[in-house]
C-alpha cells in the first residue's frame, strides 16, 4: 500500500513521538508498503528506503516547536493541513495514517478521499491541555475531548501505546479496532558507539563513583524537581554519587543547573546535554542505577523500554505511567516523595546483588514480550481492518 502519513511534530527530533512515528515507519516499510511522510519544516532529515517526507511551510518568526501543546501549533498545524491536501491530491493512497492531533487532519482527507483512516493516538489530547499547565479552560478542554471523540471512533483501526489509553480508546468506541502497540524498539535497539570508560571520563565520572544516569526531556511532568530532592538523601550516605543527565535543549539545562545548586547538589550533577541516539545505550551501559522519577502522566515513557533492553537496575515512581510495563520483578518502585526515591537508589547501590538480579530480568523481560518481531505483528494487526477492505474492493 501507499500510505499518506500526518505527524504534527518535528521529524526527526530525539525525543518520544518522533520515535514512536520512526519506528512506525520502519515497520510499515518492513511489511512492503510506502510512506510519504507530510511532517513540520523542523527537524533532522531521515532516510529509509520507501519513505518519502514531504515537509510544511514555516511560519515566519517559528524557529522550533516544544513538547506538548502551544499557541505555535496553530499556525504549523494549519499550514501542514495545506501541505498534506497538496500531497494527498498530487498522488493516490490506500489510507491515510495520522498521529496525534493530526487525526483531525487525517480524517477529513480520508473522506475527501474515500480511504480509510488510521489514528495513532500517542497521548489523551484533552488529558496534555492539564499535564502542561496550558490550559484550564472548560471549553477548551471539552472540545480537545470531542475531537478526540471523533479520531477514535471514526477511524478504521487505533493505535495507542499503553494499556491506559487502550482503556480510553475503548471507553470512547467499545466496537473499535485498538491495537497496542508499545514504543518497545525505541532508540535502544541501536549499538553504543563510545565505551563505558570513555563515557565516564568525559562526564567527569570517577570509576570508583555511583553513577545515577537520568536520558529524556527536562519537562515539568518529568519529576526533575523530585530527582534533585532525592539526590541529597543519596549523597548523605554516597558522598561520591554523581548524578548524569542526558537531554534537555540548553535553556532547560540552564534552568535545571540552577534547580540542582539551589538543592545543594550542583557540585555532583553532570549534564551533558542532548545526546545522539546511537551513543544512549553507552551511557546506560556506563551507569550503575537508571531512574525515571515522573510524577505526572499515564502514558509510559519511551526510555523505560530502553532501561530494561540495557540490563541495569532501574529506579522509579510507583506510578502507572511506569507499573504499565515495570513491577517489583524489574525495577524498584517508590513512592513519588524526595525521601522515598533518594532511599530507593540507596537501596540499590547497597545491594549489588538484588542489583544484578533486577537487571537481568528486566533483560529477560525485554528479549522475550519487547522483540521487533512482537512490534511488527501488532503493526500487521492494526493494518488488518484496512487491508481487508481493500482485499474486498478489489475482489471483484
Amino acid at each position: 500500500m501507499r500510505i499518506l502519513m500526518i505527524a504534527p511534530e518535528p521529524f526527526f527530533e530525539a525525543r518520544g513521538t518522533p520515535f514512536s512515528e520512526y519506528h512506525r515507519i520502519r515497520a510499515l516499510v518492513d511489511l512492503g508498503h510506502t510512506v510519504d511522510l507530510v511532517t513540520y519544516p523542523f527537524g533532522q532529515h531521515v532516510s529509509l528506503p520507501g519513505l518519502t517526507l514531504h515537509r510544511s511551510w514555516r511560519p515566519p518568526l517559528v524557529r522550533r516547536v516544544k513538547i506538548g501543546p502551544s499557541f505555535a501549533k496553530v499556525p504549523l498545524d494549519l499550514l501542514l493541513a495545506v501541505k498534506a491536501l497538496h500531497v494527498a491530491l498530487k498522488w493516490r493512497f490506500d489510507y491515510v495514517h495520522a498521529h496525534e492531533e493530526g487525526g483531525a487532519i487525517g480524517l477529513l482527507l480520508a473522506r475527501l478521499l474515500r480511504v480509510p483512516h488510521l489514528y495513532d493516538m500517542h497521548s489523551s489530547l484533552p488529558e496534555q491541555l492539564s499535564n502542561f499547565k496550558f490550559s484550564r479552560s472548560r471549553l477548551l478542554v471539552s472540545a480537545f475531548r470531542a475531537l478526540e471523540r471523533l479520531m477514535v471512533s471514526r477511524s478504521a483501526s487505533v493505535i495507542v501505546i499503553c494499556r491506559y489509553l487502550e482503556e480510553v480508546a475503548r471507553a470512547i468506541a467499545p466496537d473499535a479496532h485498538v491495537v497496542l502497540i508499545e514504543n518497545a524498539p525505541g532508540s535502544g535497539d541501536t549499538e553504543g558507539t563510545p565505551s563505558s570508560g570513555s563515557v565516564r571520563a568525559s562526564a567527569g565520572v570517577p570509576d570508583a563513583a555511583a553513577m545515577v544516569l537520568y536520558t529524556g526531556t527536562f519537562e515539568a511532568y518529568q519529576g526533575l524537581d523530585l530527582l534533585f530532592a532525592a539526590m541529597r538523601t543519596v549523597l548523605a550516605e554516597r558522598p561520591d554519587a554523581r548524578l548524569v543527565l542526558a537531554g534537555g535543549h540548553p535553556d532547560q539545562v540552564g534552568r535545571a543547573r540552577r534547580a540542582a545548586s539551589a538543592e545543594g547538589i550542583g557540585a555532583a550533577t553532570v549534564f551533558v546535554g542532548e545526546r545522539p541516539a546511537e551513543e544512549i545505550p553507552s551511557y546506560l551501559q556506563a551507569a550503575d542505577v537508571l531512574v525515571s522519577p515522573r510524577s505526572l502522566g499515564k502514558n509510559t515513557p519511551l526510555k523505560i523500554y530502553q532501561y530494561l533492553r540495557s540490563g541495569k537496575p532501574i529506579v522509579a515512581t510507583n506510578l502507572l505511567t511506569h507499573t504499565q510495563v515495570l513491577d517489583a520483578t524489574v525495577a524498584e518502585l517508590t513512592d513519588p516523595t524526595p525521601g522515598a526515591f533518594g532511599a530507593g537508589i540507596l537501596r540499590v547501590l547497597r545491594d549489588r546483588e538484588r542489583a544484578e538480579a533486577l537487571g537481568r530480568s528486566a533483560r529477560a523481560l525485554a528479549e522475550t514480550r519487547y522483540t521487533y518481531e512482537t512490534y511488527v505483528e501488532r503493526t500487521r494487526e492494526a493494518l488488518r481492518p484496512i487491508t481487508g477492505r481493500i482485499v474486498s474492493a478489489e475482489a471483484p
